[in-house]
């Protein structure tokens, strides 16, 4: 079976940074998908101290994941990964349920789930 998402280890180093320079240390990093965007859905991560009684929960390069059961199935198979360039760095999301996303990289939509679609 597929992990409903994946971390890449370079990812994994980025969020370890940040749970520590934020003072989130013990947190679960939360992958969700949220209405909106260009093409009706969008990513959301963040920090979480307490995991809901329906999330799934991963384990990934020492970080916690959780994820409900609900985003899941949008999510299966999902790669987060964390890239440098000359002008910054940023989180990359390759999902492969989406089959429509926007310039931005954070919208998209699924075969199943097309969310709540924004003008840009």
């Amino acid at each position: 079976m597929t992990e409903v998402v994946i971390l890449s280890e370079a990812a994994a180093y980025r969020v370890k940074e940040m749970m520590t320079h934020n003072g989130e240390e013990g947190s679960a990093l939360r992958v969700s998908v949220n209405g909106g965007g260009c093409s009706g859905l969008s990513y959301g991560m963040g920090f979480e101290k307490e995991k809901q009684q329906e999330d799934i929960e991963l384990h990934q390069h020492g970080i916690d994941i959780v994820v409900s059961t609900e985003d899941a199935s949008i999510l299966n198979g999902t790669t987060i990964d964390y890239k440098e360039s000359l002008m910054g760095g940023g989180f990359t999301i390759e999902n492969p349920n989406a089959i429509a996303s926007c310039g931005c990289g954070t919208s998209f939509r699924t075969a199943k789930k097309e969310g709540t679609p924004e003008s840009c």
